[in-house]
Formats: C-alpha cells, sequence, structure tokens
C-alpha cells in the first residue's frame, strides 16, 4: 500500500462488502431522487420557453406599454418589469438588512433568552403565513389610508421575506466556529467588531442564499400585490404614488383570459420573470464564491 492513496480508497478498502453494496445502493436512490426532481423542472422550463420565447424576442418587448385593449395582439411589458424590479428591490431594501440584523440578534445577542425564543418561534410561524394574508393586512393598514402604491406591495413582499431572511441568518450564523470569535476577542476585538469582521464575512455565503430564497419567492407573488398596487398599462417610477404593476400580476390577469393576445403576453410575462430570478440568481452565487474566497484567504 502506498501513500498517495486517498482517504476515500482507505474506507473503501476496509468497509465489509456488505456496507459496500448499501454505500451504492444509496448512492443510486440519491442519483434517482435528483433526476426524478430535475426532470419536471426541465419540462416546465422548456414549456414556458416555447410558449412565451416568441414574445419575448419580438420588438418592444422590454419597452412598449401594456396594450390598453385585450384583443390586441403583440407585445409590450416594460411597465410590469419596471415594477417588478421596483418593488422587489424596495422590499428586499427594507427586509434583507432587517432580516440580518434580527438573525445576528438571535444568534449572537439573545443568547437563549426567553424574549430571543419568541422572536425565533414568530419568525417561524410567519414563514408559514399565507401571501394573501400579508396583501390583506397592508391593503387594511396601508392601502387603505394612502391609496395603492409601489410601496404598499413592497411593504407586503417585505413582511413576506422578512422571516424567512431571519431564519436563514440565523441557521447561517450557528454554523460559524465557535473558535473564531474566541480567536477575535482573544487579540483584543470587541463583541460587534467580531461580529462585522469575522462572523459575517464567514456565514455571508449562505446568507445571500437565504436573501436570494426570499427574493425568489417574492417575485413570483401575486396575492399581496392584487390587493396593493394594483394594475395599470403605462410605466410608473414612483415608488409612493399612484397604482403600478407586476410581471406575476400580469401573469394571473392575461392568463384568465380568452383572447390569444393576453395568453401569448402571460407566457411571454412568465418566461420574462423566470429570466429574471436565474440572472440574479447567478449573480448572487457569483457573489457568494467571491466572498467565501476573500475569507478563505
Amino acid at each position: 500500500m502506498t501513500a498517495t492513496l486517498t482517504s476515500r480508497s482507505i474506507t473503501e478498502s476496509s468497509a465489509s462488502p456488505w456496507r459496500q453494496v448499501k454505500s451504492g445502493l444509496a448512492t443510486i436512490a440519491i442519483v434517482a431522487a435528483l433526476i426524478v426532481a430535475v426532470i419536471p423542472l426541465v419540462l416546465i422550463i422548456a414549456y414556458v420557453v416555447s410558449k412565451g420565447w416568441s414574445s419575448v424576442t419580438a420588438s418592444g418587448w422590454f419597452t412598449d406599454d401594456i396594450p390598453i385593449f385585450s384583443r390586441a395582439v403583440g407585445p409590450g411589458m416594460g411597465p410590469a418589469i419596471v415594477g417588478t424590479l421596483l418593488i422587489t428591490g424596495a422590499a428586499t431594501a427594507m427586509a434583507v438588512p432587517l432580516g440580518v440584523l434580527g438573525g445576528v440578534y438571535l444568534n449572537e445577542y439573545s443568547a437563549g433568552s426567553r424574549y430571543g425564543r419568541v422572536i425565533r418561534f414568530f419568525a417561524e410561524v410567519m414563514t408559514g403565513v399565507p401571501s394573501i394574508v400579508m396583501g390583506l393586512f397592508v391593503y387594511v393598514v396601508w392601502v387603505l389610508e394612502f391609496g395603492l402604491s409601489a410601496f404598499a406591495g413592497a411593504l407586503a413582499l417585505g413582511a413576506l421575506m422578512l422571516p424567512i431572511v431571519i431564519r436563514t441568518s440565523d441557521e447561517m450564523l450557528k454554523l460559524v466556529p465557535r473558535e473564531l470569535r474566541e480567536s477575535a476577542y482573544a487579540l483584543g476585538g470587541r463583541k460587534a467588531g467580531t461580529i462585522m469582521r469575522v462572523v459575517l464575512p464567514a456565514a455571508a455565503p449562505g446568507i445571500i442564499s437565504g436573501a436570494l430564497l426570499a427574493v425568489a419567492r417574492a417575485a413570483g407573488e401575486t396575492a399581496p400585490l392584487l390587493f396593493t398596487i394594483g394594475f395599470v398599462n403605462a410605466s410608473n417610477t414612483n415608488l409612493f404614488h399612484d397604482a403600478n404593476t407586476a410581471l406575476s400580476t400580469q401573469i394571473f390577469k392575461n392568463a384568465i383570459s380568452v383572447y390569444p393576445g393576453q395568453i401569448d403576453r402571460a407566457w411571454g410575462a412568465a418566461l420574462t420573470l423566470i429570466g429574471i430570478v436565474f440572472v440574479f440568481t447567478i449573480l448572487s452565487r457569483i457573489l457568494s464564491t467571491v466572498l467565501a474566497r476573500k475569507h478563505q484567504s
């Protein structure tokens, strides 16, 4: 036996034949489960691409206003794209910083206190609250007083994102080894400085993934926006005044129509929404990789 044997080869050579068989069966089961999960996903994406590609590639899809007449055939989803980016961006700006701070408090400051347990419990409960409940809550609290606006939609989506970011941040911070904190304290670092310079950079890739999960869920929500932003056919970049629109609400509105033009626009809006989420996913993965390599170096 040479010194070049890897730990895997040593483990396999020392394992009994029955354990090797069980390991092989488990590997086959895992791969089969992955294939079963991936096949429907690929089929759904392929079907949406086949249905929506002609609309997305048409001239003016990303810039033109939405046709006023329902029977009109042709592209135009610029206002919904602008509204989606505006509303989701505002919701992210509100929910992600608060969620990360909440996770830091639960993991670094509450220390198993009763107050921390209460916050963690309600964060878990709020994760499973139906999205339409958030929309109705914001409708009663904000819309009835100030009217429809993109900010109202951002409030509803932010309320959906916040518990997800809190829970994922809390869990990622738990994975940071205690030795890193103790090393920083031994060098004279204070608690706040240790969290900012040591703990958060180590947990950043996982926190970013959790924030992305929350953003992806918020971008595809329809029910909360039906009660908070309304419908418009022209772009509205004002966050606080007048009604707005989003890709998810346009999918809902056009998909229930019987006119071919609206149905085509619904498929195009669905493909556009998938593309936006996909782009943000790639960007977040790149950022996570950069932060991980920077922390390791």
